[in-house]
């Protein structure tokens, strides 16, 4: 389905999200952490536990096609994640949820929650963040290193090859210094394919 043939979608007022009066952490593990597209007042690491960092979503419109599906990251359960939080001026969360709505909750594919997270020098806060759903048809969930590779060699979509997006995220993740075991893994398995095609 692209964007002209998908359905509009309502966007919930944040208090039905069960959102709090005040400023709001965002975060972002994906392409969040270097695109947000919202304003935000300051920017931190962060690290959210009980969920972990996967190549677990179909992409049939950024970074793939209805025909030939790409990747993208969502938030799997279990383990531990560690992204970039944004705060946001309260008086820019109704526009700032209606932005991420149109950009992530499209297909439903996610689920928005809010989850505690760290900072620097242990502070802790709550964030909102999205959640892959694992009951959704678009969910990938345990695909193998190899059978993810390919899928990421292989495919593009409207916001480029599909590769673009993984090598984007390992190099903002290692300004960060952090490294991501398994995308790591991912990365080297799509180079070696390429390898094999050139």
């Amino acid at each position: 389905m692209d964007a002209a043939s998908e359905p509009e979608v309502a966007v919930p007022h944040p208090v039905e999200l069960g959102i709090p009066p005040g400023d709001l952490w965002i975060f972002g593990y994906g392409s969040l952490m270097w695109d947000p597209g919202f304003r935000y007042l300051e920017r931190t690491p962060a690290l959210v536990r009980g969920y972990h960092r996967a190549f677990c979503i179909n992409s049939n419109r950024w970074r793939g096609t209805p025909e030939q599906p790409g990747l993208v990251l969502g938030l799997d359960r279990g383990g531990a994640c560690r992204g970039v939080a944004f705060l946001v001026a309260e008086a820019d969360i109704r526009e700032t949820i209606k932005e991420l709505w149109h950009r992530e909750m499209r297909r439903r594919i996610y689920q928005p929650k809010l989850v505690r997270m760290r900072m620097p020098e242990k502070t802790e806060a709550r964030c909102f963040t999205f959640v892959a759903d694992p009951r959704h048809m678009g969910y990938a969930g345990g695909l193998t290193v190899e059978q993810t590779a390919l899928r990421i060699a292989t495919c593009c979509g409207s916001r480029g090859p599909n590769i673009d997006y993984l090598t984007r995220t390992v190099e903002h993740l290692e300004e960060l210094g952090v490294r991501d075991h398994n995308l790591l893994r991912v990365l080297e398995a799509v180079r070696v394919l390429q390898g094999r095609e050139s």
